[in-house]
């Protein structure tokens, strides 16, 4: 652990910029700490104290509305000043590096950076460069990871299904260019899961992923068989490069979540896709709407998980 950059030297977690490496303990510390913020959205006020005066600036070098909001709305639950930094219109346009937007903002008293690039690494390089007491978030680096989305994407799994010994995983699409992907990956296997399995066209699976513990698939009725969980991935056209698919006819013929597909896996699998949704390309609508749908619980769940993330960063020793 002591050569995890995101872990303190007491053994806290200082900074959350990959699930990969991150000690079982820390992931169940992060969940069983979400589910005691649940219940802040049921109050009248829906705010606790916990950040209260901590300074907290939302760096989205990379279009988002549902991670950057997610994120708002846990930092203002938890009672801290947010600042939602314009990257179009700042100085990064006029040529200013990142890390100099970053020693501007850290010297206006900045408490936390959530920070979302294009590039692999980037919120890596601006945990090492900033002062001990300030944390990262990394909410998506380039094709790398994305933490926060893999922990409520656990959360999810585990109020539905709490047994991660007993289950088996379907992760399906564009495992290519997914960093959500990835961040699914390594919890899972982190927290004991009994089989996790990867579904999509050959084009559209890194080399050497069997690596990171999955079992490989290329056809849905064979890889979904008795999953339990059943995790669709947005196809990323924004990242392709070439002709990697026929067309998002074809794609949803062969990989595409039907009620159909969705009858090889158990009967109470449930379905997740961490958004934004192509309907009619990765998932019909009878699926994404049906009764085994948990795609809009997800997203309640990640403000309570950010919540999490953020309070129990901020209660970190430097």
């Amino acid at each position: 652990m002591r050569n995890n950059p995101q872990i303190n030297q007491h053994g806290e977690l200082n900074h959350l910029l990959t699930l990969e490496g991150l000690p079982r303990e820390i992931l169940l510390h992060i969940l069983d700490t979400a589910a005691s913020f649940v219940g802040v959205a049921e109050r009248e006020v829906k705010k606790v104290p916990l950040l209260r005066g901590k300074a907290i600036f939302n760096l989205f070098f990379e279009p988002s509305t549902r991670t950057r909001t997610t994120f708002e709305i846990a930092a203002k639950r938890l009672s801290a000043d947010v600042l939602n930094l314009n990257i179009g219109a700042s100085s990064q346009s006029k040529g200013e590096t990142v890390l100099d937007t970053v020693d501007n903002l850290s010297a206006m008293h900045a408490d936390m950076f959530i920070v979302r690039h294009a590039q692999s690494g980037a919120a890596h390089l601006i945990a090492q460069h900033v002062a001990p007491h300030i944390h990262v978030i990394n909410a998506g680096d380039g094709r790398h990871a994305h933490p926060t989305q893999g922990l409520l994407d656990m959360y999810t799994i585990r109020h539905y299904k709490p047994d991660f010994g007993g289950l088996r995983v379907a992760i399906v699409g564009d495992l290519m260019h997914s960093r959500v992907a990835r961040s699914e990956i390594h919890a899972l296997n982190i927290l004991g899961t009994r089989e996790v399995r990867v579904i999509a066209p050959k084009t559209l699976i890194p080399s050497g992923v069997e690596g990171l513990g999955v079992q490989v698939y290329h056809n849905m009725a064979a890889g979904l068989a008795g999953v339990d969980v059943v995790i669709m991935l947005r196809l990323q056209h924004e990242r392709m490069k070439g002709a990697i698919l026929p067309s998002a006819q074809e794609y949803f013929k062969y990989y595409g979540l039907t009620p159909e597909k969705l009858a090889f896996c158990s009967h109470d699998a449930i379905v997740m896709h961490p958004g934004p949704m192509n309907r009619g390309v990765e998932i019909d609508s009878s699926v994404a709407d049906g009764a085994q749908s948990v795609i809009l619980p997800q997203v309640t769940f990640g403000i309570a998980v950010r919540m999490a993330v953020m309070s129990i960063l901020a209660s970190s020793g430097s």
